[in-house]
C-alpha cells in the first residue's frame, strides 16, 4: 500500500497557491487557484479572508464578487426583512464547483463500458428504470430525416418535445443529487465514531450533491412540475435513497462505479439536448436567455442563452463521471481524496474516464510539491 496515498495531503499553514501561477509566468488557472481554498477548508483554519476581494475565486465559498460592492452599500435597505431571503441579493452562498473556458465545456467525450463490473454498473443504471421513468427514449434520426419536418420527426418519435426533455432532466438530477449528500453523510459518520479524519472525501461528495442540486434549481425556472411528477419523484427517490444507503455500507467502491455511470447517462443525455437543440429541434429553447440562477452561478455573461447553461451543466456532469469513477479506483478506507485539494480541468476530465490508483498517487504528490513550493514563495515574500 502507498504510504503516500494512506497520509493526509492537508498542510497545517495556510497557503497562497495564487503565487505559484504568478512565478511561472502562464495565465491564471482557476482549477489550480482552488488548492489555497480547499487547503483553508480542510485543514480547519478559520478563513478570515474568504469575504475580502482578494480570498474570491471562481467556484470558492463565499458571496459573488460582483456582489461585494453591493453587499458594502446595504443590499437590505429594510433592517426588519433582514432576517428573511430577499430577491435582490444574488451570491454564490454554495461549495466550490468549477467554472469553464468555452474550450473546456466541449472538452467531453463519450465512454464505453470496457470491464465486467463496468457492464454490470451500466446494467443497473439501466435497470433501475430511468428512462421508462422519465418517459425518455433514443431513436437514432432515420436516413431521410433531413427531408422531414419537426412534427413529422415528433410523432415518429426521433425527437422530443421541449416539455419531455425538461421531465427528463428533472427525473434525472433529483436522483443524481442523492448519491453524494448519502455518502458523505455516511463517511461523516463513519469520522466521527473512528474519531477520525476522512482525508478529503466529505467535502468533494458535498460539492457533487450540491452541484445537481443547482442544476435542479436552475431547470426548475424553466417550468414548475405537477403534483404528479413530484409524487412520482418522492417515491423514487425514497427508494433510491435506502437502496443506495444500504448499498454503500457494503460496497462504497461499487457504488461510486454505479455514479460514474450515472453521470455517463447524464453526459449523454445533455449531448443530446444540445444536439436537438443547435439542430432547431428545439424552437422554444433556441433564444431563450440563461436564466439568473444559471448566469451567477456558472458566471455566465449577461447575454447568455439556454444552450450555454446546457454545456456548463454537461460538463458538471462529466466532472462527476470522472470523480466517481476516481474514487471507485481507490481504497475508501485508507486512500486520500485525490480532489480534496485541486482539481484536474476540463480537457483531463472530459476525456478520461478517471484517474486510476496510481495516477492519482503522482496527482496527490503533485499537489504536495505545489504546496511546498507555494509556502517557500510567501516565505521568500516576508
Amino acid at each position: 500500500m502507498s504510504a503516500l496515498l494512506r497520509t493526509s495531503v492537508i498542510h497545517p499553514c495556510p497557503l497562497i497557491l495564487r503565487s505559484v501561477v504568478a512565478k511561472s509566468g502562464k495565465a491564471p488557472n482557476c482549477h489550480a487557484l482552488f488548492a489555497y481554498y480547499r487547503a483553508q477548508l480542510h485543514t480547519g483554519t478559520v478563513n478570515q479572508s474568504s469575504l475580502k476581494k482578494d480570498g474570491v475565486s471562481a467556484g470558492s465559498e463565499g458571496p459573488h464578487p460582483v456582489d461585494l460592492a453591493s453587499s458594502k452599500k446595504g443590499v437590505i435597505e429594510d433592517t426588519e426583512k433582514a432576517a428573511t431571503v430577499p430577491p435582490a441579493v444574488h451570491g454564490d452562498w454554495v461549495l466550490f464547483h468549477p467554472v469553464y473556458t468555452p474550450e473546456e465545456l466541449r472538452a467531453v467525450l463519450h465512454r464505453q463500458p470496457q470491464s465486467f463490473s463496468d457492464k454490470v454498473a451500466l446494467n443497473l443504471v439501466k435497470l433501475w428504470g430511468f428512462d421508462l421513468a422519465s418517459g425518455y427514449k433514443h431513436k437514432p434520426l432515420p436516413p431521410n430525416s433531413s427531408s422531414m419536418s419537426l412534427e413529422e420527426l415528433r410523432r415518429g418519435g426521433y425527437v422530443l418535445t421541449e416539455r419531455a426533455w425538461l421531465m427528463r432532466i428533472l427525473f434525472l438530477e433529483t436522483i443524481a443529487g442523492v448519491p453524494g449528500m448519502v455518502a458523505a453523510m455516511l463517511r461523516h459518520l463513519t469520522s466521527l465514531r473512528s474519531m477520525r479524519r476522512d482525508s478529503g472525501w466529505i467535502h468533494t461528495l458535498l460539492e457533487d450533491a450540491e452541484n445537481e442540486r443547482m442544476h435542479l434549481m436552475t431547470f426548475m425556472v424553466l417550468k414548475k412540475s405537477s403534483i404528479w411528477f413530484r409524487a412520482m419523484i418522492l417515491g423514487a427517490q425514497g427508494v433510491f435513497s435506502n437502496l443506495f444507503f444500504f448499498s454503500y455500507l457494503i460496497s462504497p467502491r461499487a457504488c461510486h462505479r454505479f455514479v460514474g455511470h450515472l453521470e455517463e447517462e447524464a453526459v449523454l443525455t445533455y449531448t443530446r439536448c444540445i444536439q436537438e437543440m443547435e439542430a432547431g429541434h428545439l424552437p422554444e429553447w433556441t433564444n431563450m436567455p440563461a436564466p439568473e440562477i444559471a448566469k451567477d452561478y456558472w458566471r455566465l455573461p449577461d447575454n447568455a442563452k439556454l444552450l450555454d447553461v446546457m454545456y456548463a451543466v454537461r460538463s458538471d456532469e462529466s466532472t462527476h463521471r470522472f470523480i466517481n469513477h476516481s474514487l471507485a479506483n481507490l481504497n475508501p478506507k485508507t486512500d486520500v481524496n485525490p480532489f480534496a485539494l485541486r482539481e484536474p480541468d476540463m480537457h483531463v476530465k472530459g476525456k478520461k474516464l478517471g484517474f486510476e490508483r496510481s495516477e492519482a498517487e503522482e496527482y496527490v504528490a503533485e499537489s504536495h510539491k505545489l504546496l511546498h513550493r507555494a509556502k517557500a514563495d510567501e516565505s521568500q515574500q516576508k
